[in-house]
């Protein structure tokens, strides 16, 4: 078999775009999942040495960093050595059990060995890890990307704050407004998601074969495990402990965190759409670099090519994240296993989520405001101050104002600024409200 590569990978997240998502790979590939399975059981030891049990009492806590070495100098060989037992074992979790034994033997741990994943189900290590990993992901990686594409449209709609724009609802002209409002809707569109989503946990089981941990509690009946579990998760690991669960994380807060990744990437598949129909209309250029083509038929184009990959890959991730959302909440009974295989996933929407908003990104920087096409189309349209003048009329309690523009829009086959300040002519109102009504136009109709 070849060695994998970006040119026989399956996934266009692992090859094509692959050096768009290897950031991703310390939390999300298979050696980073086993390196957190590390991390969890060596923490674990650590905790019931802490609490003490009684058997762990005599463990040195210089020992400690030494143990901590086993996740934060874990190896690709430490990896392979863990896949290699997996086949023996048939049981990932087993063989992270057993690689820690391992070193325990080099450590002069030997008596301590049977304290390695003491009293847990596998389910405690996983839905412990999967959930610090994404956590940590979410931090590192997906946060400082959408937050570069927010600044980038903060600064653009600053950039562009006092750019008259023609507005159109249902595709027709409307109501002028600013190009810079426009771009700022979408910032808070998308810092009110993130204010929502701040307030998803990342909450993980911790418990024991069925939730209730029975053997903790046979083996030790005085201490209080409950308090123990949450302590080691909240405190330990920065999660937030679900309590009761059956054996597995019932994820409902997962399934709220991935539909919140999905409103976020709904609004950028918005404005990913506006921003590519205005370059259609001509509202924006683009920046190209030397060398680059367009169209390997039509020389003169320069497609908005990065708004329709972004588009594209949001698609993609949201399917993903909502089959995620959906399904990771139900388990049979106790458990089904039906959520493992589903978890493996998890960075698949990552990647095509990152993958979009770097495109998203990349496509605002290359963007040339084309002003000239901004006047024009607001020039092209002056019977959108009808309704600017129709409403200061009503104030005027003029007779019928609505009916009057209605007829100044049949009598006119072309409605420009001569035929408005005809119209305004024939009204019966002071020379001093016809004059306000000649200082309207469709380029200062602005509003707030």
């Amino acid at each position: 078999m070849s060695h994998l590569s970006e040119l026989n990978a399956i996934s266009p997240i692992d090859g094509r775009y692959r050096n768009k998502t290897q950031n991703l790979a310390p939390y999300f590939s298979e050696e980073a999942l086993i390196r957190y399975r590390v991390l969890i059981e060596v923490e674990y030891f650590i905790a019931l040495c802490e609490l003490p049990l009684p058997q762990l009492a005599n463990v040195d806590a210089k020992i400690f960093p030494s143990l901590r070495e086993m996740y934060t100098q874990f190896t690709t060989e430490d990896a392979l050595w863990i896949k290699e037992t997996e086949k023996t074992t048939n049981h990932d979790v087993k063989a992270v059990e057993y690689f820690i034994k391992s070193k325990f033997d080099t450590l002069g741990l030997e008596k301590f060995k049977e304290f390695i994943h003491f009293g847990l189900t596998s389910q405690d290590i996983n839905n412990t890890a999967i959930p610090l990993s994404t956590k940590e992901a979410f931090e590192n990686v997906y946060l400082p990307s959408l937050i570069a594409v927010i600044q980038k449209l903060k600064e653009l709609s600053m950039e562009w704050a006092n750019v008259p724009m023609l507005a159109r609802t249902h595709g027709q002209p409307a109501s002028p407004t600013r190009l810079g409002k426009e771009i700022l809707v979408f910032v808070e569109r998308l810092e009110e998601q993130m204010r929502l989503l701040f307030n998803v946990p990342f909450a993980a089981k911790f418990g024991g074969a069925t939730g209730n941990y029975n053997a903790h509690k046979i083996a030790y009946p005085t201490i209080d495990w409950k308090q123990f579990g949450t302590d080691f998760v909240e405190n330990s690991l920065g999660l937030h402990h679900s309590f009761p669960t059956t054996q597995i994380e019932h994820y409902d807060h997962f399934a709220a965190f991935f539909d919140a990744l999905k409103r976020i990437n709904t609004i950028l598949i918005d404005l990913d759409r506006d921003i590519w129909t205005y370059v259609s209309m001509d509202y924006f250029k683009q920046k190209i670099k030397a060398g680059e083509i367009g169209s390997s038929a039509m020389p003169h184009k320069v497609n908005p090519i990065d708004f329709e990959n972004s588009e594209g890959n949001l698609g993609i991730a949201n399917a993903i994240f909502e089959h995620l959302s959906a399904k990771l909440p139900i388990s049979r009974l106790q458990r089904d296993l039906t959520d493992s295989t589903v978890l493996r996933n998890v960075g698949v929407p990552f990647g095509h989520t990152i993958i979009a908003f770097e495109a998203t990104l990349k496509g605002l920087n290359k963007l040339l405001l084309n002003e000239v096409k901004f006047e024009e189309d607001l020039e092209k349209n002056w019977a959108v101050v009808a309704e600017a003048i129709q409403t200061i009329l009503r104030r005027e309690a003029y007779p019928n104002p609505y009916e009057a523009l209605k007829e100044l829009t049949r009598t006119n086959s072309v409605i420009n600024k001569e035929a408005i300040h005809r119209f305004i002519e024939t009204l019966n109102v002071s020379d001093t409200i016809k004059n306000e009504l000649k200082q309207i136009t469709p380029s200062n109709y602005l509003g707030i």
